[in-house]
Parts: structure tokens; C-alpha cells; sequence
């Protein structure tokens, strides 16, 4: 199978095209803008692949999208390109109108003609895969309660308002067209390769140099924690194997506290790092955990999100490999034995160098 995957120098974009090829026997074609988040070093160990292509366009170019799907003629489409960090979103929404509401619809035009131009046989086979996040359904009111795929939308943030817009395009997009999209809405996502303005990749790397461990309010949202390798593979299973017209909850069932996640970050340090002055001692019994500052609360925090991922494991045979115990491991290790692409990431020198860049 050949898949036209947008965001592909993205967190999970990412992984996907690593699992992808180092996985299966499938091929990828990369769009991406190469924004802030956009990082094609991550992408240095399948780079090599004949399998694996790259081409640097902006989702919202028309003209070079319909290059693209003339030359590369996709049998599936994953689209992960997006504007995803709340903060940003609150400081400038214009850019997350523009690229995950505007590109979207763009990408499902061009898609929608290129699909409209297929042979039967292959009309049937092609899927277009929306990649959401659990931030449309808003937050959770009680204890217990968990977002399920008829969930209604309730977006807090200009980002989860822009994805929520998104979702519903796609989803009109197969009730008016015909066209076979499906949608996956997956929790906090977390691991290697992470960008350092999130949560669990910043505090690894605060702690390490001795800066503040920001934590909004008391810490005590809750989220959903899925390691990004088991994501990548849900998704795979969701455009080879889901229902067209359908959506997909995709989690962890690793429900957290911020402040848990923290200090849980805290613990491996002292563990899994070098010691150094912010280490603990017995004049700073506390260690990393002496760092950690509560900051004021962004606006519209939501407090609360949980996914029932009961669906795509009975429809789908997925669930996670990963516990949080095992994956915040993983990822605490990944950034100790990869400081230089953090540094590189930190310094913008991954932007000026472009690595793969055929544009």
C-alpha cells in the first residue's frame, strides 16, 4: 500500500512512518510544512528506506497538494498535519484556523477529486484518516465518566475548537460525498521525539538543568497517558482495518494527575540520571521534586479527560502494549541517551539544518 501522510516530521506522524516502514512492507509519502514542530531528524532512521519519501508543502497549497497525489497516487491517506499546543492556540489562533480547519478542508478536496478519478477496484480500497485528539469532547464531570465515540463535542480551547471543526468536515465529507474517511481521537500522547514545549519532555529536561518544573494550578488535571508506539500502531490498524464512516477512541487506560506524572518524571531522574547539585542529597532529601513551581492556570483548563478505547479493541483487536510505569521509563531513557537532538531541538538548529529537505 502507498499512504500520503501529512505531518509526518511530527510527534506522532513520526512514529507512525517509523513503524510503518520498519513494520510492514507498505510506502509513505511525507507532506509536511516543516513548522516549529516539524523535525526530520526523527526521522533519521527510515530516512534511507526506499520506501520512504519526503516533500516539503503546505497542506492549505492546493496546487502542490494535487501535485503530490497526481505523481505519488496514494491507495490511503493519513492526515496528522496540525497546529496542536493548547498555549499556542490560546496566544495566536489564527494559525490553528488556518491550517487545521483551512488545510483540512483543502486536503479533503484534493483527495475528494483524486479519489473521484480512481478506478473502481481502487475507489472501493482507498480511506482517508482523520487523526483528532480527545480535546473536542471538552472535560469530564464525574470520577468515572469516560468519552466514548458518540460523545458530544465540547471544545474549551481555539485548538480542540479547530480539530472539533475538522472533524465534523470529514465527517460531512462521507455523509454528503460518499467519501470513505474514517476519524481516530486518541488522549495525551507521550514518548521519544517528543517536542520540548510538552509537558513530559519539558520537565525531563528543566529538571536536568536545574530550571522550574512549571505546573499549572495544583496539578491536578487528570489525562490520559498513551505511549506514542502503541499509537502508531493503533492507527495502522484503523486505515487497513476500520469501517469507513466510523471513529475510533484511541487510549492508554493510564489515567493520571499532572503533579503524579511529575513526580513520578522526579523519581526516575534521581534513578536513571547522572547526579549532579539538583539531585538529591541529605541536604535536599526531595531531589528534583524541590524544582517543581505551581504557575497560574492557563484559561479553560479543562480538568478531566478519560477515553473508552473499548471499541477498537473489540472491533479492531488493538490495546496498548505499554503501562505508563513502562512507557515513562522508556521515555525518560530516550531523553538521557538523546540530549543532542534535545539541544538541537532547543538551539533551532534542527530547523536551519532541514535534513532530507528536497524542496
Amino acid at each position: 500500500m502507498k499512504i500520503l501522510l501529512t505531518g509526518g516530521a511530527g510527534f506522532i506522524g513520526s512514529a507512525v512512518i517509523r513503524f510503518i516502514i520498519q513494520s510492514t512492507s507498505d510506502s509513505v509519502l511525507n507532506i509536511d510544512k516543516l513548522t516549529y514542530a516539524g523535525n526530520l531528524e526523527s526521522l533519521a532512521d527510515v530516512s534511507g528506506s526506499s520506501r520512504y519519501e519526503f516533500t516539503h508543502i503546505d497542506i492549505c497549497d492546493r496546487h502542490e497538494l494535487e501535485n503530490a497525489f497526481a505523481e505519488y497516487q496514494p491507495d490511503a491517506v493519513m492526515h496528522l498535519a496540525a497546529e496542536s499546543h493548547v498555549d499556542r492556540s490560546i496566544d495566536g489562533p489564527a494559525e490553528f484556523i488556518a491550517t487545521n480547519i483551512v488545510g483540512t478542508y483543502t486536503l479533503l478536496e484534493v483527495a475528494r477529486n483524486y479519489w473521484n478519478g480512481l478506478s473502481t477496484d481502487k475507489k472501493e480500497t482507498f480511506r482517508f484518516h482523520h487523526i483528532s485528539t480527545d480535546e473536542v469532547y471538552g472535560d469530564l464531570e464525574g470520577p468515572d465518566d469516560l468519552f466514548t465515540e458518540e460523545t458530544s463535542y465540547a471544545p474549551s480551547s481555539p485548538y480542540s475548537a479547530s480539530k472539533a471543526s475538522s472533524d465534523h468536515l470529514v465527517r460531512a465529507w462521507q455523509r454528503t460525498y460518499g467519501f470513505p474517511t474514517l476519524i481516530t481521537n486518541c488522549s495525551n500522547n507521550y514518548g521519544p521525539h517528543h517536542f520540548p514545549e510538552k509537558l513530559i519532555p519539558l520537565m525531563i529536561l528543566n529538571a536536568l538543568e536545574g530550571k522550574p518544573l512549571p505546573v499549572y494550578g495544583k496539578g491536578e488535571q487528570v489525562r490520559d497517558w498513551l505511549y506514542v508506539d502503541d499509537h502508531a500502531r493503533a492507527l495502522y490498524k484503523v486505515v487497513t482495518e476500520g469501517m469507513v464512516g466510523q471513529t475510533y477512541n484511541i487510549g492508554g487506560n493510564n489515567e493520571k494527575q499532572n503533579i503524579e506524572v511529575v513526580h513520578t518524571i522526579c523519581e526516575l531522574l534521581e534513578e536513571l540520571a547522572d547526579h549532579n547539585s539538583h539531585s538529591r542529597s541529605s541536604e535536599n532529601p526531595e531531589g528534583f521534586k524541590k524544582l517543581i513551581t505551581y504557575v497560574q492556570d492557563r484559561p479553560g483548563h479543562d480538568l478531566r479527560y478519560a477515553i473508552d478505547a473499548g471499541k477498537i479493541h473489540k472491533e479492531l483487536g488493538w490495546q496498548p502494549a505499554e503501562t505508563f510505569e513502562s512507557g515513562i521509563r522508556k521515555t525518560v531513557q530516550w531523553y538521557l541517551n538523546n540530549l543532542d537532538w534535545c539541544n538541537r531541538v532547543q538551539d533551532g538548529s534542527y530547523q536551519r539544518e532541514r535534513l532530507g529537505d528536497k524542496s
